[in-house]
């Protein structure tokens, strides 16, 4: 399901990149007197994209111009919404594990995602552990933001998340990798006064 969508996100995009690629460019050839369509609503540089006439048979309505303006502020805000959507990580619903008798399972990715944080947050040190699973459901990768105590060392906490939670995460799904990025920081805390 992700594969169709992501697919009709590409040819939606594309089509609407071309009209409006193909939109500016009638204009601007318009605007520069160069030859343009017979079909196409602008001539020459004369011309103007809307009329004294079509400007002004909504004047005396007060309703017209901030329907207008609401309606392109709604446009530019959704037009970001789909920009932010598009270059957020997807996050992984599933996994799939091979069983080793030509089946195949599935793990939830919330599941392994809280399981490993789980993991991660009982280590000596980590107040806080957030995961997420990116990558390919059959080729999976993590992203793990640790937020550690002041008195934590950071190799040492690298390390147990290593060994411990990922290792745990790796051997209960039967992957042979589990590719991990990790992001380290430290809790915010007063300093301490010494009398």
């Amino acid at each position: 399901m992700t594969v169709i969508l992501r697919r009709v996100n590409r040819v939606v995009l594309g089509l609407v990149g071309l009209v409006l690629v193909a939109g500016g460019g009638g204009v601007l050839a318009a605007g520069f007197d160069l030859a343009v369509p017979t079909w196409w609503p602008w001539k020459g540089p004369s011309d103007v994209l809307l009329s004294r006439a079509d400007r002004l048979r909504w004047r005396d309505e007060g309703w017209w111009w901030p329907v207008v303006i609401a309606v392109l502020g709604v446009i530019v805000l959704l037009a970001l919404w789909w920009l932010l959507a598009q270059l957020r990580r997807a996050r992984l619903a599933e996994i799939l594990i091979d069983t080793g008798d030509g089946e195949v399972a599935t793990v939830r990715g919330r599941t392994l995602e809280t399981v490993v944080a789980a993991d991660a947050t009982a280590q000596e040190g980590v107040s806080r552990a957030q995961v997420s699973l990116t990558g390919r459901r059959t080729a999976p990768r993590t992203r793990v933001a640790l937020r550690l105590e002041p008195y934590a060392s950071p190799a040492a906490a690298l390390t147990t998340l290593a060994t411990e939670a990922l290792d745990h995460a790796r051997t209960s799904t039967g992957l042979s990798s589990l590719p991990t990025e990790a992001r380290l920081r430290a809790v915010k805390h007063r300093a301490r006064r010494v009398t």
